[in-house]
């Protein structure tokens, strides 16, 4: 059976395994992703993830603001495709893009649809407490993430995870499930199926107020929001003195913690932040303006500069 052909849409570290997949397994003839941009304090212009993959292999790279332009249109249907598949392209794709290859536009997304579409469905399925979560190939229709489910898999959420750690482990999941995907809708062995839109949740854009931490409810649901929002907004917490604190890394505690909630506490040489209900440990920190750090570090710097805890926290009632 020949090679399939297929043009690859993709633009973040998320999209490489993927691209690396169909580069050994068929014939990636050109490669989509969104243009250079500035990167760093330098403000340097920086090519893609997936521009560098694809340049580094020979393959024609286009970076058009936009692709459903008549001009691109017809450059894609000259290309001949068998497939065109997306992987968190950054552009919209109309109509007249999605109906060009002869066996469809095929997109990953890192969810179990139709639970999840939108931007940022990793994060919000720790935040919102799931206990699983997936991989996702569908059709693509114009409506977002609307389109028929083709193949899933599935991977628990662990007490440990980060969106971090999902990220990447979807990005390996999605890069297995291409080929299968592809070849089995070219056999007719593959069939859409469409999605229940009884049971559609949305994963809305991440914005980066959400980083400040809600200490005055449940521990369970803190911990949901520094593991879900890591790396990016991450977790911060304020004290009353205006220094801010960036949560990096910590845990639900395991024992029981008296004091007042909002309040940044030493308890038995670990730090503890007393919740609403509940208590949590952190274990790395980063103070604004520092240098990531352990709390037993954090701890031993405290004393040195003669800084004694419990520290109170901005919005408590303490």
């Amino acid at each position: 059976m020949s090679r399939l052909r297929v043009v690859f849409m993709g633009t973040p570290e998320f999209s490489v395994p993927t691209l690396e997949t169909l580069i050994r397994e068929t014939d990636v003839v050109a490669v989509y992703t969104q243009p250079d941009r500035p990167v760093g304090r330098g403000l340097k212009l920086q090519p893609s993830p997936i521009k560098a993959l694809a340049t580094s292999h020979g393959i024609p790279v286009f970076t058009p603001e936009r692709v459903s332009t008549p001009d691109e249109v017809a450059r894609i249907r000259a290309l001949a495709p068998d497939f065109s598949v997306v992987v968190a392209y950054g552009q919209i794709l109309k109509s007249e893009v999605i109906g060009i290859p002869k066996y469809g536009t095929i997109n990953i997304h890192s969810s179990l649809l139709p639970r999840w579409r939108g931007a940022a469905p990793i994060q919000w399925s720790i935040l919102s407490g799931d206990r699983e979560t997936g991989i996702t190939t569908m059709m693509i229709v114009p409506k977002l993430d609307a389109g028929d489910i083709l193949l899933q898999e599935t991977t628990p959420i662990s007490d440990e995870d980060t969106a971090e750690s999902v990220h990447d482990r979807l990005s390996a999941m999605g890069a297995r499930l291409i080929l299968p995907t592809l070849e089995g809708l070219r056999a007719g062995t593959v069939s859409p199926r469409p999605q229940d839109e009884s049971r559609v949740t949305y994963a809305k854009k991440l914005v980066k107020e959400m980083e400040q931490l809600d200490w005055k409810g449940s521990v369970r649901q803190l911990d949901l929001q520094v593991r879900g929002l890591y790396p990016w907004p991450g977790s911060r917490i304020e004290t009353t003195d205006g220094v801010r604190i960036k949560i990096k890394k910590g845990k639900i505690a395991s024992v029981s913690v008296g004091g007042e909630a909002g309040t940044l506490q030493e308890h038995f040489g670990r730090l503890v932040l007393r919740c609403g209900e509940g208590a949590y440990e952190i274990l790395e920190l980063q103070e604004e303006g520092k240098k990531s750090i352990s709390a037993g570090e954090y701890l031993n710097g405290m004393k040195g500069r003669g800084v004694s805890l419990p520290m109170t926290l901005k919005g408590s009632s303490t």
